[in-house]
């Protein structure tokens, strides 16, 4: 085992809550991305059609990707690589821009901060410990390191709130009015009083990550996903949003491991 191995293995933090967290989160993303490639989501033909794949050949390729997406799934719960999380990483930013780039609003792509949020935090806090000078061969001090993937976490956090609430206040999405119509509630003043409301809610995680609030975000997160389910989509978006649930909650066992191992509030410790 090479000497960078050896310090992973031996580095709490790595093997902490924290990583495992991201790991299912991550999973759950690319497991539910592949299953609805897998059951060829007719949405997703814009989204080839944005590098010239026509609708046929889109159709075939999807079980292709998705068979991929859920390997990658099951590879990051089993033994996960950097290489491979970097390659999960770059893959959902790819996914995510798709969307605005077929048309759709740039908010999509905010919204889906999750998907490579997670796995590039996970990326950083995969990393070996080591010197700060050889940071960009990814190996750097572990109070540097945990304060890079705590800023990653919560402005990945702060970027999915804010982005699913321009899509309820400012985009306003059909789709939205839908799900809370569901729950019967005036679809559309029910859109703007969300995206007030998570819009707030992002700017309070990015200022003051609290872990009681961080709890709050996660099931937040959960019940407003699950109206997807709800209005008929398959249960697979909601799994594909588990990046969406794992940064708030990683982020919170981050910052009360921080204060546990420092009394000092959580804005000196790693802000």
């Amino acid at each position: 085992m090479s000497d960078a191995r050896a310090r992973l293995s031996d580095d709490p933090l790595a093997r902490s809550v924290v990583a495992w967290v991201l790991r299912l989160g991550l999973s759950c993303c690319f497991l539910g991305h592949g299953m609805l490639g897998v059951s060829k989501v007719a949405a997703w033909t814009s989204y080839f059609g944005v590098v010239g794949i026509g609708p046929d050949a889109a159709s075939a390729l999807m079980p292709w990707v998705g068979v991929f997406d859920v390997a990658m799934a099951i590879s990051v719960l089993v033994l996960p690589k950097r290489y491979m999380v970097l390659y999960m990483f770059l893959w959902a930013v790819w996914t995510a821009l798709l969307r605005p780039l077929a048309g759709e609003s740039f908010w999509e792509a905010v919204e889906r901060a999750g998907n490579y949020g997670v796995p590039f935090a996970l990326f950083l806090l995969m990393a070996p410990v080591g010197s700060l000078r050889a940071w960009f061969r990814g190996v750097f001090g572990p109070r540097a390191r945990e304060r890079v993937v705590h800023w990653t976490l919560r402005l990945t956090t702060g970027l999915l709130l804010f982005g699913h609430g321009m899509l309820n206040w400012a985009v306003m999405k059909p789709l939205f009015v839908h799900h809370y119509s569901l729950l019967g509630l005036p679809g559309l003043a029910a859109e703007r009083v969300v995206g007030v409301f998570e819009c707030l809610l992002a700017l309070a995680v990015v200022f003051k990550p609290d872990p009681r609030l961080l709890w709050g975000v996660a099931l937040w997160k959960l019940a407003t996903e699950l109206l997807s389910p709800m209005a008929g989509s398959p249960f697979w978006v909601f799994i594909e949003h588990g990046g969406s649930y794992a940064a708030p909650l990683a982020l919170a066992f981050l910052v009360a491991r921080t204060r546990l191992a420092d009394p000092m509030p959580t804005g000196h410790a790693v802000a």
